[in-house]
This record gives structure tokens, sequence and C-alpha cells, in this order.
């Protein structure tokens, strides 16, 4: 059998929105040309869409027309290696998810624990914050809760207020060994996120020995300006907010 009928045969049982590399055919390396040259045929024929140099894809095709992939198949070799877990999504697909915002705009955003830079990735901008915690599944939901109040300033289509608000509410739904771990999670985050992260813990009851460990972490003279009212957070004052 022929490269090309083997690449195609192979590509026709890919799911759809699934991005793959020269690398994914199990081809020998001396064929390595005839693989290129058969997944930009495919490409500039319409089977298959190129993403970015070296990625492909095959597009899900709507009556308005082919989509994107998911931004998990855009991003997922910055998120999982060897079968390690090394980066979540955060940014703006958190917020929107976490019902903070209702825009979305073309950038990705992935928490990891190493610097990168940012890169383009079909329309998609990539950027990278650094996590200074341990990235697991079990806490990617509350890594994205911190980034928002990290970032509360910044996400679009909203105030301040209205997102914190929002976090309040978020967090008094989570089970209490949840809040205790983001009061442990948040340590690692800058002293103004401590503070906000504090004061909704305190607002949702969380008990006062474990803010106690947030609140000791703390310098007792500096203030945090954070642009959010006391009918949001009547408590701010206490964790020296102005």
């Amino acid at each position: 059998m022929k490269v090309s009928e083997r690449i195609a045969n192979t590509i026709d049982r890919l799911p759809v929105d699934y991005i793959f590399t020269y690398s994914y055919f199990n081809i020998d390396v001396n064929s390595k040309d005839a693989v290129v040259k058969a997944l930009n045929r495919m490409a500039a024929s319409g089977k298959i869409s190129k993403l970015s140099k070296g990625r492909f894809y095959k597009p899900r095709k709507t009556q308005f027309g082919a989509l994107q992939p998911s931004p998990y198949q855009i991003a997922k070799d910055y998120l999982e290696q060897n079968g390690e877990l090394v980066g979540y999504i955060t940014g703006y697909s958190a917020y929107s998810s976490l019902g903070l915002t209702t825009q979305i705009p073309a950038t990705l955003q992935i928490g990891t624990n190493k610097y990168r830079r940012a890169i383009k990735r079909g329309m998609y901008n990539i950027s990278f914050i650094v996590q200074p915690n341990k990235i697991t599944q079990k806490n990617i939901g509350l890594l994205c809760i911190l980034d928002a109040i990290r970032f509360i300033k910044e996400i679009p289509g909203t105030t301040p207020d209205e997102a914190c608000n929002r976090l309040i509410f978020i967090v008094n739904q989570l089970s209490e060994a949840k809040k205790i771990a983001l009061s442990n999670l948040v340590r690692k985050y800058s002293p103004s996120v401590q503070a906000i992260c504090g004061a909704i813990l305190e607002k949702a009851g969380v008990e006062s020995c474990i803010l106690k460990k947030i609140s000791d972490s703390l310098n007792p003279v500096t203030e945090y300006n954070i642009p959010i009212s006391e009918s949001v957070l009547p408590n701010k004052k206490k964790w020296r907010l102005k």
C-alpha cells in the first residue's frame, strides 16, 4: 500500500477536531517526505485543515462552514505530555465556564509550572501564566477560581464588583473540603490575591482558624488597591483591601 493510502486510511479513522502532526503516522523515517507531501495535498484539497506549521486536523463541517478544533485540542501538547498533566486551560475560557463573562477573545491562556513564551496557533494566540502550585486533575477547578481572583480587574465584559459577587457565589457552593483546599492553594499566590480570597472565604463561612493561616502570611501594614466595594465585601477593610 502506498504511503498516501496508508495516511488516508489512518485519517479516515480519526475523530473530527483531533489534531495530529507528521510524527503521528507510524511510517519509516525514509518516507517522511512522502508523509509531508501527502498531508499537504490533503490540506489543499480540503479533506483536512492545517492549523499551524506541521499541525493538521479533520474539520467539523456545519452549514455555516468548517469549525476550528476545541481549545483543548489546539493546546493539548501543552496540557499533557507523556500521559502526565502539565497544564490547564484558564483565563478567558475558564472565566466563561465560571459564568464571569460571556466574552471569549481569540486568546487561550494556559496555566503551567514553567515559563513559556506566547505563540500563535490557528486563530488563537496562546499565552501562558506561571502556576506556583502543583497541577492535578482535582485542583484545576480551584486554580481557575484563584486565577480569576488574580486577574479580577482584567476579566472582560464585567466589573470587579460583578466578578467578585459571582466568585462569592461559586465559593459558597464548594464543599468544606474544597474551601480548605482553596485556602491552602492561595497561599502560593501573591498577597493581594490571598487578601481577596481570604475575604471571600470569610464571607463563605470558613472557620477563623483556617483564615488565620492566610492572614498571618500577609504583611500587617500593607494595603491592597483592589476596586471592590464594601457592598460586595463588607469585610474588605479587615483584609486591608482599599
